[in-house]
């Protein structure tokens, strides 16, 4: 048999689901998240922020940068 996890986005969602698997008489369990859920929407939103980042690692990495965006202007 299957497992699934469902990620209920809010309190109505959760209480929602809960009766819909309580009418249809099958079993689940819940597991709390042993992290802060501020903590993890804190780091959720960092990855967010990530995506589309520059990373500059050295002087070479950042004058190849400032050498691109020359260009990139000048056309």
């Amino acid at each position: 048999m299957e497992v699934l996890t469902i990620h209920p986005k809010n309190n109505n969602q959760l209480e929602a689901i809960k009766s819909v698997l309580k009418a249809l008489k099958i079993p689940f369990e819940k597991k709390e998240s042993p992290y802060n859920p501020e903590f993890v929407k804190m780091i959720q939103e960092a990855e967010k922020n990530i995506e589309g980042a520059i990373y500059l690692e050295s002087e070479e990495d950042l004058e190849n940068y400032f050498k691109s965006l020359e260009k990139d202007v000048q056309g």
